[in-house]
């Protein structure tokens, strides 16, 4: 592995606070929400997500919720990494003009967001990132000590495993022999009938499959965390970083969206690897530079900003709150709506719920910054983080 070194890396000037970034990690939480939203509205959560995946639309409402899914299905997946990656060389800069070492005492705090992830996926919901991310961030903390030659290598090969991994998996899925598609069972269903702690122990019970996707995104994930410390590092939010926004605004919304949106709409739960991991990093990247674009042109928030960069800067707490509103709403363990809902009406019930946890959690994340300065989430991670000698 490349020697890692701590002054490999110049030091930027210490740049004002960015307008776009706190409103990115705003849109990037909600955004997630609108993937998720599905796994919570589904009388058999996340296990009856995956089974309707490749279902077969067979009327209006169906082929509206597949657009819907489209339009957010992996997009904010990826944006959400591009932020940490962007995050983690905000950090590494800090502690440069602090005169401290890099990668430091990083990993404890990796270690926490990994402690935070896991109390996520077991109390609240199996789809939980912040493990992967914790992870990733760790790996990538150390490549960003190395030379820009060292992690532009890494980067591509580990783009290149994660095409590979898809590719093989594409080939394996086509080799296999067609199988009975009749939904699964869950019976009992603990996401309809469980209590809190029956669909706690349902999640430890198929912890493997439900941590499968960490493991096959990690090679994608610490791509997208070296391309977000690179587009950082190059002024994608500067003025001089035009050139850069414009071809990954075409690159993104000219060539990959169409791509996606139509393999998606058009064959669903087929190519969801192919668009989820494939296509949706490129429209993520799109939205990332049109929002740093916007932002340069307007040079002030506004009211719709504002409300997004509350969320982006209580990121980790509104990311938690999302899902445990949406399962005390559609869980069985609370007040079980998904369960009640019948088929013809389950699309505008889940954008009744989307809107309804959407507007709860600004509502949260717009009061509680009057007052204080980090998330409740946040403070405890970093009271901790201190307590640990950070």
């Amino acid at each position: 592995m490349t020697e890692i070194s701590t002054t490999a890396v110049p030091v930027a000037p210490r740049p004002a606070r960015l307008l776009a970034l706190d409103v990115l990690r705003g849109i990037a939480i909600l955004g997630t929400l609108a993937t998720n939203i599905w796994i919570f509205t589904n009388p058999a959560g996340m296990v009856g997500y995956l089974d309707e995946l490749g279902a077969t639309p067979e009327n209006a409402w169906m082929w509206t919720e597949r657009a819907l899914q489209q339009l957010a299905q992996g997009k904010f997946l990826g944006l959400l990494t591009l932020m940490f990656g962007i995050g983690l060389a905000i950090q590494q800069d800090s502690a440069h003009r602090g005169g401290r070492r890099w990668p430091g005492r990083y990993p404890v705090r990796a270690g926490l967001l990994f402690l935070d992830g896991l109390l996520n996926f077991v109390l609240v919901a199996e789809f939980d990132v912040l493990m992967g991310y914790a992870l990733t961030g760790l790996v990538v903390a150390y490549l960003l000590a190395t030379s820009r030659r060292a992690q532009r290598r890494w980067l591509i090969g580990a783009a290149a495993v994660h095409v590979l991994l898809l590719t093989l998996i594409a080939v394996a899925l086509t080799a296999a022999p067609a199988r009975d598609t009749a939904p699964s069972t869950l019976d009992p269903n603990p996401y309809a009938d469980g209590s809190f702690w029956d669909l706690v122990r349902f999640r430890l019970d198929h912890v493997l499959a439900f941590r499968t996707e960490t493991i096959l995104i990690l090679p994608m994930s610490i791509a997208l965390f070296l391309v977000g410390a690179r587009l950082y590092r190059a002024g994608v939010f500067a003025p001089a970083g035009a050139r850069i926004r414009r071809w990954l605004m075409v690159i993104g919304f000219g060539v990959a969206a169409p791509l996606d949106l139509g393999a998606g709409i058009g064959f669903g739960g087929d190519v969801v690897l192919f668009t989820r991991y494939g296509t949706a990093p490129f429209v993520a990247l799109a939205l990332l530079a049109l929002v740093a674009e916007f932002y340069l042109r307007v040079g002030r928030v506004g009211v719709v900003g504002a409300r997004l960069s509350e969320v982006g800067r209580t990121a980790l707490s509104c990311y938690i709150l999302q899902n445990l509103i949406a399962g005390i709403l559609c869980y069985g363990w609370g007040f079980g709506l998904a369960a009640r809902v019948s088929e013809s009406a389950r699309v505008p019930f889940t954008v009744a719920i989307y809107l309804v946890v959407t507007a709860a959690v600004l509502a949260f994340a717009h009061l509680w910054t009057r007052r204080f300065e980090r998330g409740p989430v946040e403070w405890v991670w970093q009271r901790t983080y201190r307590a640990l000698g950070g």
